[in-house]
């Protein structure tokens, strides 16, 4: 984009009027694209957020960069969900120390058997 052309800004009201278009009204993307002036990419991307965060979400500004620190809150699992990935991360990690512990043995006997030869 050419230095001190603005991007396009878009309110809420009229990004979920326009997902529900595509949703709800029977038009494709291409087609509200083309009446509204609005990219096909734009649609794609405000109609995610609407199907993963719902309405509210095309209210959130997200434009610019990101902090390190603060802004949304990250997603909360569910406790019993969060149990079963740390159990499955510790067995994962287990059976990675027993491959590399058959792997070294491995090697040992192939150079204790090259060594005899």
């Amino acid at each position: 984009m050419p230095k001190g052309i603005p991007n396009k800004k878009y309110t809420g009201e009229l990004k979920q009027k326009l997902v529900e278009l595509v949703r709800n009204g029977g038009l494709s993307q291409r087609e509200v694209s083309t009446q509204y002036g609005v990219s096909r990419y734009s649609l794609q991307l405000w109609e995610r957020i609407y199907l993963e965060e719902g309405p509210e979400g095309l209210y959130v500004e997200r434009r610019g960069r990101g902090s390190k620190g603060g802004g949304r809150p990250r997603k909360q699992l569910k406790p019993e969900v969060e149990e079963d990935l740390i159990a499955e991360v510790q067995r994962l990690r287990s059976e990675n120390v027993y491959l590399k512990k058959l792997r070294a043995l491995i090697q040992e006997e192939e150079r204790q058997g090259k060594g005899r030869k």
